[in-house]
């Protein structure tokens, strides 16, 4: 059994598959408590549904679509070893979205990390990332991707993406910062433009 707070059907609206047809799995539960998280309601471990991994694989079978994302919430508050399995012996593709404070568990085709100063990743998980995503709120973000990008493979992609309500501030700095560091690339919330999930 795992905690839920939803799963549906959308595109992917940042990073490298931005645009991608994805089943989504947000699991229930973080304690990291970012003041401009998207899913607040996800942070209370104790409100979510509880759901079996038979259901969960029975649900991504009912969508025409491989692509499987878990994000939450923090997904890594709970051992994901079984239901990835279960999925990707099903021939899912699957997703990882991740602040990376928790250890890493389960089997993942791609590993989007997120790092968050409040709690900072643990050291063993940079080196499983596919992208590393950095949320532009205030200038001393960019210092903080710059430190961070430090720690992850030459192979990772290197996004910085501006927080919601600040993107008409930041987005002219993050063009700016992207023409001086030209191995980042601007990710944008692409849902939150098309009004969808």
């Amino acid at each position: 059994m795992l905690p839920i707070k939803e799963t549906f059907v959308s595109v992917q609206g940042e990073g490298y598959h931005a645009g991608t047809s994805s089943f989504f799995i947000r699991t229930q539960g973080c304690d990291i408590g970012c003041h401009w998280c998207d899913e607040p309601n996800s942070w209370d471990l104790n409100t979510g549904t509880s759901i079996s991994i038979d259901y969960l694989v029975t649900m991504a079978k009912k969508n025409n679509i491989k692509n499987i994302i878990f994000t939450g919430g923090e997904p890594l508050m709970h051992d994901l070893t079984e239901v990835s399995t279960r999925l990707s012996d099903e021939g899912f593709v699957l997703h990882l979205e991740t602040s990376g404070a928790y250890p890493l568990s389960g089997k993942w085709d791609w590993v989007t990390l997120s790092p968050k100063k409040i709690k900072a990743p643990l050291p063993e998980i940079y080196q499983h990332a596919s992208e590393l995503k950095i949320i532009i709120y205030n200038k001393h973000d960019f210092q903080w991707a710059v430190a961070e990008a430090e720690k992850v493979s030459d192979s990772c992609l290197l996004y910085l993406q501006p927080e919601w309500s600040k993107k008409t501030v930041m987005q002219p700095l993050i063009l700016d910062f992207l023409s001086q560091q030209t191995q980042w690339k601007l990710s944008l919330q692409m849902h939150k433009y098309l009004n969808i999930k």
